[in-house]
């Protein structure tokens, strides 16, 4: 990192430090466990040399204990193995905003986690915030195997972090139906566009409830279009191959039709875009709504038991995106995004911080994270696992034998990990949930995102976000909504990502 470079970050932390510690409120800032500042690399009363401090800035995991890491044997021998103590600081699940202002305010911790690709890691990179591991590889083989697994996350040859790609050609986002409310009712899953209509129409009628919401800022209706023929989950073509938006592919407009159909008829959440997931999951289990979009796989047991604190004779059911008039039908789109872990300029010791990371994702690492110190977290049987709840309950595990706090949310996903205990309740419900969503996941027309798109996304986004609601209120005529949208979308970014895009479709096919 340069001298001028240097200097920048400390200005920025002295100007603003004063403003992020005084004006925000103590549930705003990353919560933190272990020493609040790191401490002397030397004991001033014995002159004795202290392990070093390794700070990890992270995005939690709400499946997972608070992070609490005084007195963790967990905690301690990971300490042992890589001749460090820690400092953890956590943000809630999703919370990535507080991680970047976090870093924007000049406080650098040693590892810092976020989700990626986005703007922000990328300014990170160009300012020298974040280090390149490269010249770490040789202590970092599991990092090494997958940078080169997702060689697209390189920037001119050097990688800047450990890059976890969630949802690749794996999902468990499922739509989840009132099972209980079809079997009263004698409905049977719907196959098509015209028989989900029906189920939405005979539960407002019987239930006097919405049929189906989302959450802000539109919901996820990838559905409908997929049932209109749209092929991919990221972009189109038009008919001369040119990359197009998936708003002026034909499957958008027969898709908006549809959707304003179950708008008028009050089918759909009139506050759908202004629940977060959480609000919309308490709708869901209050029977405000019979149908919604959710994470299933480790979640089954959560929402249906959450379900049934409400309405004990609740039942969650998972069905298949309807058919369209061509018999096509798909949801969830596989992914191109996820999470960074990286290394910051601040670290004084970037091999150790290197060796932290690479224990998160080795072999070694997992079984630690998720089954804890043999003989004391969990005993073998063969290939059985003996849980010792206790035990775990007081290193941080969350219940049911999940995980340590520092097992998921920063380099891979129970999902993606394939990881399930084995006294997991519902496990083989759990497993059969990811393999029926899999089937109708779509692909991408490209398998990673320009540098453009990054740039771009969250004023592209904004205007797509707000045509849509106009067109699905009625504000617009769906015709208008789509002309304006295809304009200010491409005059505002647009055909700058358009142009990036194409030459990578192009050099691919």
């Amino acid at each position: 990192m340069s001298m001028r470079k240097l200097i920048a970050i400390l200005c920025v932390f002295v100007l603003t430090v004063g403003i992020f510690g005084g004006c925000a409120s103590d549930d705003e800032q990353p919560s933190s466990s272990n020493s609040e500042k790191k401490s002397d690399t030397k004991s001033e009363s014995k002159g004795e040399e202290k392990p070093y401090e390794l700070s990890f800035l992270f995005l939690g995991d709400d499946a997972a204990k608070s992070v609490n890491a005084d007195n963790d044997r967990v905690v301690k021998e990971m300490s042992e193995r890589l001749g460090v103590t820690f400092q953890f600081r956590s943000v809630p699940e999703g919370g990535y905003e507080k991680i970047n202002i976090a870093i924007a305010s000049g406080d650098l911790p040693d590892v810092v986690n976020s989700s990626y690709p986005n703007a922000a890691v990328s300014q990170w990179i160009r300012d020298g915030v974040i280090l390149p591991i490269n010249d770490y590889f040789d202590i970092m083989p599991t990092v090494k195997e997958q940078c080169e697994r997702e060689s697209w996350t390189a920037v001119d040859g050097q990688y800047y972090g450990y890059p976890f790609i969630a949802q690749k050609g794996i999902t468990n986002s499922n739509i989840v139906v009132r099972g209980d409310w079809m079997e009263e009712l004698g409905i049977e899953e719907p196959q098509t566009l015209d028989e989900f209509h029906d189920m939405l129409l005979k539960f407002r009628a019987d239930k006097d409830t919405y049929g189906i919401s989302g959450a802000k800022p539109i919901g996820n209706f990838a559905w409908v279009f997929h049932a209109y023929g749209l092929e991919y989950a990221d972009w189109s073509l038009d008919v001369d191959s040119n990359v197009i938006p998936k708003f002026e592919d034909p499957s958008f407009k027969l898709g908006m039709e549809y959707l304003k159909t179950l708008w008028d008829e009050d089918l759909i959440d009139k506050e759908f875009m202004l629940n977060d997931n959480k609000m919309k999951e308490e709708k869901w289990y209050q029977g405000k709504v019979a149908v919604v979009d959710l994470p299933l796989y480790r979640h089954v047991s959560r929402h249906e038991g959450n379900l049934q604190k409400v309405d004990p004779n609740g039942k969650l059911t998972y069905i298949a995106p309807p058919a369209g008039p061509e018999g096509n039908r798909g949801f969830a789109g596989e992914g191109k995004s996820g999470m960074l872990t990286a290394i910051t300029a601040a670290c004084e010791q970037p091999e150790k911080a290197a060796a932290f990371i690479e224990l998160l994702v080795s072999p070694e690492g997992r079984d630690l994270l998720t089954l804890g110190i043999e003989g004391v977290h969990y005993t073998k049987d063969g290939d059985t696992i003996n849980y010792n709840l206790e035990e775990r309950e007081k290193d941080n595990f969350a219940s049911n034998g999940w995980s340590h706090f520092l097992a998921w949310g920063t380099v891979t996903w129970p999902l993606a990990s394939n990881y399930l205990p084995q006294i997991e309740p519902n496990r083989e419900r759990a497993l059969d949930s990811v393999d029926f969503a899999s089937q109708y996941q779509m692909g991408n027309l490209v398998p990673l995102k320009t540098e453009s798109e990054i740039e771009f996304k969250g004023l592209l986004d904004e205007i797509y976000n707000e045509k849509f609601i106009m067109m699905l209120t009625g504000e617009v005529t769906i015709d208008e909504g789509i002309t304006s949208l295809s304009e200010e979308w491409r005059d505002q970014g647009g055909d700058q990502v358009l142009a990036e895009v194409q030459k990578i479709y192009d050099s691919l096919k």
